[in-house]
């Protein structure tokens, strides 16, 4: 452990720094913009929307990690059953909005993964805005994730989401 904060007190932060572009890198390859709905009686139209950015590694390798949350200022490290990984994880829309977003505008991805992570920052970008309070805007959120991560199954189906709107 004293090696890796002695190697994380040397990566300097500021913007001159390699450090950004090599996070952004490392995203396109581990890093996942997500946003899932779960019921819940307590937020309107019936379902909650959380979006996070999530970057996962293997316990060995984890100090990367701690890198995003000091680059960042925000988001938590945890271990990750399903796979026995650790999770650096933001789910905070203010955090999404004003650091995460901005960094990887700044220091884009190289992959198709850029698509994924344009819909992730419109989907915050509305939130912060309140329009997933109008049905308008929540149903453009709607839109806009089911075309996030179009490979990877979905808890539930986005078609199913915006009729129990009218309900």
């Amino acid at each position: 452990m004293r090696a890796t904060r002695r190697r994380l007190s040397e990566v300097q932060m500021d913007e001159d720094s390699n450090v950004r572009v090599y996070l952004s890198g490392y995203a396109d390859g581990e890093g996942c913009f997500c946003v899932t709905f779960n019921r819940s009686k307590r937020h309107k139209f019936g379902w909650e929307i959380r979006p996070s950015f999530s970057v996962s590694q293997n316990g060995d390798r984890s100090e990367v990690l701690v890198i995003y949350q000091q680059l960042f200022g925000c988001g938590t490290i945890r271990p990750d059953r399903s796979d026995r990984t650790f999770k650096f994880e933001t789910r905070s829309v203010s955090d999404l909005a004003t650091k995460v977003i901005p960094h990887f505008e700044r220091y884009p991805l190289r992959s198709s993964k850029q698509n994924d992570f344009e819909r992730f920052a419109a989907i915050v970008q509305l939130m912060q805005r309140g329009a997933h309070l109008t049905q308008d805007g929540f149903a453009e959120i709607v839109r806009l994730s089911a075309a996030l991560n179009a490979s990877s199954k979905k808890r539930f189906d986005r078609t199913a989401i915006t009729p129990e709107m009218n309900a």
